[in-house]
């Protein structure tokens, strides 16, 4: 079983920049995709960002293109959100999340991912 552990949220005030990490322990394969999603009070969990490791394919939700990059840890099975320019409505709880043999159509799509971590609060003042 996969294990996903998340890190890196906090306190920011707007424009500033937070950096989040996952890493993921157990079994995984060069099939891996993971992703960031968030969650807002009151608000559905949505897509952030995903990195696809066996193509190399990354995608963005529209609301952070420009500002936050995903890269992959060279070596581990580990992502980094690298958020910049943060905004009072990127407050939320984000969550890490791992699938096997996605699709790259279906990495935005919550329902393809198996794998969660226990997420991580980032908060942004105005």
């Amino acid at each position: 079983q996969v294990q996903l552990v998340e890190s890196g949220g906090g306190l920011v005030q707007a424009g500033g920049s937070l950096r989040l990490s996952c890493v993921a322990s157990g079994f995984t394969s060069n099939r891996y995709t993971m992703s960031w999603f968030r969650q807002a009070p009151g608000k559905e969990r949505e897509f952030v960002a995903a990195f696809r490791f066996g193509g190399g394919n990354i995608i963005y939700a529209d609301s952070v293109k420009g500002r936050f990059t995903i890269s992959r840890d060279n070596g581990k099975t580990a992502v980094h959100l690298q958020m910049n320019s943060l905004k009072p409505e990127d407050t939320a709880v984000y969550y890490c999340a791992g699938g096997q043999r996605l699709i790259i159509s279906s990495m935005s799509d919550r329902r393809h991912y198996n794998d969660w971590g226990q997420g991580t609060q980032v908060t942004v003042s105005s």
